[in-house]
């Protein structure tokens, strides 16, 4: 990894500035995964969740991508603990009537399985639970994985509820160091939780960073630059998002897609660029 395309985590973890996103890539997942490491993708993100991800998949990538020179500390592999509410029953990767803290760990052996590793980079918590005694019994048995070497670093994801972050923040002994959430404007793309973040040395992930976000691609702000820049609406907003400190996930299957994600610290946004793109969110 360049040192211009990472960031250094409030736990010493170098993290790419855009990531590789593995979700509903089925039976093509390995293929992309190698692809996207060849291109020069160095960031992978992953959950233990058989009804969005095929983390045995993702494992498969890897393995080939090591086979071809890069070792493990290369990367920056990322997986999550998704909670019972958001698996499918017929695909549960660990025992949903065994206890949380139990479930926690055995997600985490299923996705060291699975990804042919002897650690993550990061552990996220895929959602909140409904019950937030709940929710701080996953983030304890998290902990304990941190404390024994199998995790570098923990985070959260879809938590859209800032105060809902204090209290996790608050009453953690090991703080989150990543934030992963939808970025549309529904939530307002998170404003109060980002600046959240940055006061408190969190990484902030976007994901259906383009999906979402139709009209800010169309704006005409976004397409004077790309013009000037002779790049892609897509291209300007990513490379925007990292120079405001967002991590932007992308799930492209599309080798000239990826090509141009990896191609966006080849220019820069001035200042008052940023200032201009910032009053569309």
């Amino acid at each position: 990894m360049k040192e211009n395309n990472v960031v250094i985590s409030a736990y010493g973890v170098r993290t790419p500035k855009i990531i590789y996103g593995t979700a509903w890539k089925k039976d093509r997942t390995a293929a992309l995964v190698e692809q996207a490491i060849m291109l020069g993708f160095r960031g992978i993100d992953t959950a233990c969740q058989p009804k969005h991800y095929d983390e045995p998949g993702v494992g498969e990538g890897l393995a080939a991508s090591l086979n071809a020179g890069l070792t493990r500390a290369d990367l920056y592999l990322q997986s999550k603990f998704t909670p019972a509410s958001g698996q499918d029953p017929a695909r549960m990767p660990y025992d949903p009537k065994a206890s949380l803290p139990s479930q926690v760990a055995q997600s985490f052996e299923t996705s060291l399985r699975n990804l042919r590793t002897s650690y993550l980079d990061g552990l996220v918590l895929h959602s909140p639970l409904a019950n937030e005694r709940h929710t701080m019994d996953v983030w304890q048995a998290m902990e304990a994985i941190v404390d024994a070497g199998g995790a570098k670093q923990l985070g959260i994801s879809n938590c859209y509820e800032l105060e809902q972050l204090k209290r996790l923040y608050r009453k953690a002994r090991i703080k989150p160091a990543v934030v992963q959430n939808r970025f549309y404007a529904e939530t307002h793309h998170d404003r109060e939780i980002r600046g959240f973040c940055r006061q408190h040395k969190i990484l902030y992930q976007s994901f259906w960073t383009l999906t979402a976000n139709p009209q800010i691609l169309a704006h005409a702000t976004i397409q004077a630059l790309a013009s000037k820049y002779g790049r892609t609406p897509a291209q300007v907003f990513f490379r925007y998002l990292t120079q405001i400190d967002i991590i932007p996930l992308t799930g492209t299957t599309s080798e000239a897609h990826m090509r141009e994600d990896l191609a966006i610290f080849d220019f820069e946004l001035t200042t008052s660029e940023c200032d201009a793109v910032t009053t569309l969110l």
